[in-house]
């Protein structure tokens, strides 16, 4: 590895080794048939020091996984249980992914870099451990559209094509696979401490408490660690509902293990943005019941954080658990302005008032079925064209509460007159071109779009 170029920004720190072989099993990533690099996160492998890698060390260490200088000297797999559709399953863990790596950003948070279809484990049960290469394309474009929006998201770190033949039910097969690595702030998950408190391990409950404050919170632990941390997962998580319902997008799969404790989105299967306000839409075709539907999202997520909240009974009396879990509601309200005005091209600092807005906006959404898209790209900037007719009488009153971003409409991204969605069409289009004719431009024009949508977002807080 002395070819590995040591930028100072590179700080490794693999702190999950802190928390011990409890928690995880080390494994080995699959020895694929070929790496053929897809993608590669720049402005993420920036904030981890790892820009500077040229491409055939990045197939090493993010396709054969060589460990990275300093890092982890060999992937974990992490043990969980979790509620699957409020059904408990205490068989699951990392079945076709791992922690490969961690390192300090420069402020100080702690990245980590996980993986997904990189081969089985122990968790694997009846699986094959990999992922399409439609599963990580989708992946991509979700990931970025969020971040786009302003959504607590991993961030897929890159993409990489494998050439195995996979055969699955829900896509036509056999069909490419891939192996995905997402940045985030880390794995641990609500379904983490789940199993814990299954298991009745009040030690090494609070060694993941203590390694959560420290090593991802950065706070120092309180006379009350457990409900300290619950606190802080109830203001992140309820900060990510209200993201997801500004950003019209539906997760599809929100069972406890796909919550973490630092309120990031992440593992997109069945994902969807609504092309028009319905709050009974769903993204899993198996959601017959409508679990996880739109609208019905803050409720999945409060439970999930109910359910942490029922783990750390091993820990602490039940009183100051409630007692932090009872401010979901208000912390969801009060989270719900910032991605609206963003969105919006707005700025005010009355939650009241935003959720005003919200309210009129919904309203109208669901009276006119207007795309969602095309609102917010045309009342960025607080006015509505003159095609909206009485039925946006109320948005129009609302957004006269609030001053428009300096920036305005005059960014590059409102040029073109059309809106930048990511609706399930266009990511089959997408799709269609890779698979038909290995033609990679229309996923790399669509990652571009997002990522001016995502600039003109930002512009008005420079």
């Amino acid at each position: 590895m002395a070819d590995f170029p040591q930028a100072p920004s590179y700080r490794p720190d693999p702190a999950l080794l802190k928390l011990g072989d409890a928690f995880y099993d080390e494994v080995s990533a699959a020895d694929f048939p070929q790496t053929v690099l897809r993608f590669r996160n720049d402005r993420a492998a920036a904030e981890a020091g790892l820009d500077t890698l040229d491409d055939d060390a990045w197939l090493r260490h993010f396709g054969r996984f060589e460990p990275l200088p300093g890092n982890l000297p060999q992937p974990l797999a992490m043990r969980y249980h979790g509620h699957q559709f409020r059904v408990y399953n205490p068989e699951i863990g990392d079945g076709r992914g791992f922690s490969f790596a961690q390192m300090r950003r420069a402020d100080g948070a702690l990245l980590e870099l996980g993986t997904k279809g990189s081969g089985q484990t122990p968790w694997s049960r009846f699986g094959d451990g990999r992922l399409t290469l439609k599963g990580g394309v989708r992946e991509v474009l979700a990931s970025e559209m969020l971040e786009a929006l302003g959504v607590t998201t991993s961030r897929s770190f890159s993409l990489i094509e494998t050439g195995e033949a996979l055969q699955r039910n829900d896509e036509p097969s056999p069909t490419r696979s891939a192996v995905l690595v997402r940045m985030s702030l880390g794995h641990i998950r609500i379904g983490t401490f789940q199993r814990l408190a299954y298991h009745r391990d009040a030690d090494n409950m609070r060694r993941l408490v203590d390694y959560c404050l420290t090593e991802m919170y950065g706070v120092t632990p309180g006379d009350q660690p457990a409900a300290q941390l619950l606190g802080l997962v109830v203001e992140r998580t309820a900060t990510l509902a209200a993201q997801y319902m500004a950003a019209g997008f539906v997760h599809g799969v929100l069972n406890t293990d796909n919550i973490n404790v630092m309120g990031e989105s992440f593992d997109y299967g069945p994902w969807r943005f609504a092309p028009t306000f319905e709050p009974g839409f769903t993204a899993a075709y198996f959601d017959h019941a409508g679990l996880y539907a739109y609208a019905r999202q803050p409720e999945a997520i409060m439970w999930n954080a109910a359910q942490l909240a029922v783990s750390l009974r091993l820990l602490s009396e039940a009183p100051p658990l409630i007692e932090r879990l009872e401010t979901f509601e208000a912390r969801f309200r009060q989270a719900y302005a910032a991605p609206l005005l963003r969105r919006l091209g707005l700025t005010g600092d009355d939650p009241e008032a935003a959720w005003r807005l919200k309210d009129a906006i919904e309203d109208a959404l669901l009276a006119t079925q207007w795309p969602i898209d095309r609102f917010f790209f045309d009342a960025f900037g607080g006015t509505l064209p003159s095609g909206y007719g009485t039925e946006w009488d109320a948005v129009r009153a609302t957004l006269g509460e609030f001053e428009p971003v300096t920036i305005g409409r005059s960014h590059r991204y409102f040029e073109g007159g059309e809106p930048c969605s990511m609706l399930i069409d266009e990511v089959e289009d997408i799709w269609s071109a890779i698979d038909r004719h290995d033609d990679w431009s229309p996923f790399h024009a669509k990652v571009a779009a997002i990522r001016r949508l995502g600039e003109a977002l930002d512009a008005g807080k420079r």
